[in-house]
């Protein structure tokens, strides 16, 4: 359909041309501009370095759909809200289920209270590895919670043994350059 419009309104200015990668294409030409949708193809790299997939959308950018249900629900969320509050008090789960979801969201995590030693050296990470299963085995901890905090320890574990493997390095070169 495209194309035909395209030739008669180019009829006296269009002409078969062929392009460097060998295609026969009708290139309309007026006043120096090029009318074809593929007159011009783009070659070699045609993205700036560090964008392969080109510059994407902006940072923060909302989808079109999202901003026309806002739109549409800006007026009538305190009545939507209030439906769906009634039919929660008249039984119906689903809705219960969303309400509850608004107003007592899902915990991430919780804080933990748990009593461990100093820790400087990698045995009283040993150590406080030790009371942190005991935790988890006597059920004052989750499997989870255990979890993340033996992670703490292991980052702390790591840092202590850096921080000695710099002074053993650190002391060796010394004696050498005496």
């Amino acid at each position: 359909m495209f194309r035909r419009q395209f030739r008669e309104y180019c009829s006296d200015n269009c002409s078969v041309v062929r392009r460097r990668d060998q295609r026969w294409s009708d290139v309309c030409v007026v006043d120096g501009v090029t009318a074809s949708k593929n007159a011009e193809i783009t070659r070699g790299k045609p993205f700036k370095k560090g964008h392969p997939g080109g510059p994407g959308r902006p940072n923060g950018s909302r989808n079109r759909a999202s901003i026309a249900l806002d739109k549409m629900a800006e007026g009538e969320a305190k009545e939507i809200a209030l439906k769906l509050i009634e039919k929660a008090k008249d039984g119906d789960m689903r809705a219960a289920e969303l309400v509850l979801q608004r107003v007592w969201p899902v915990r991430r995590g919780r804080p933990v209270t748990l009593s461990l030693p100093a820790i400087e050296t990698v045995q009283d990470v040993v150590t406080a590895l030790g009371l942190v299963a005991t935790a988890v085995g006597a059920g004052e901890l989750t499997p989870e919670e255990g979890a993340s905090v033996a992670a703490v320890l292991e980052i702390k574990r790591k840092a202590i043994e850096t921080a000695d493997l710099e002074a053993r390095i650190a002391k060796l070169e010394k004696e050498r350059s005496k």
